[in-house]
């Protein structure tokens, strides 16, 4: 019923910049949690930064200082403002939806994000 879906991936130059955004529409809890994962080829999905409903944020060491997790004030949108790319950022971005107590849990489908030359 909950929709996920990512914007905003493509080719970018290292130490360029992008930003995704995350749009959730459907039956949308008002305490929930959002975050931006990642998967590159050969490796396991992992977290880059989570926000909560109350803007608390969590990034991974590799992306702190360098990328911005948000959200709107409905919380149904969810942004990573990506600076000072790298090549090892490339991967797949996956956006997540979830509040544990009820067990809800979405995915987006990803948006890949090049960094390259």
């Amino acid at each position: 019923q909950v929709q996920v879906v990512e914007y905003g991936g493509g080719l970018v130059q290292p130490g360029g910049s992008l930003r995704l955004s995350c749009e959730v529409s459907g039956s949308i809890f008002s305490v929930n949690n959002m975050g931006w994962y990642r998967q590159a080829p050969g490796k396991e999905r992992e977290l880059v930064a989570t926000i909560s409903s109350t803007r608390s944020t969590n990034y991974a060491d590799s992306v702190k200082g360098r990328f911005t997790i948000s959200r709107d004030n409905g919380a149904n949108t969810a942004y990573l403002q990506m600076n000072s790319l790298k090549p090892e950022d490339t991967a797949v971005y996956y956006c997540r939806y979830w509040y544990d107590p009820l067990s809800i849990n979405y995915w987006g489908k990803g948006t890949l994000v090049t960094v390259s030359s």
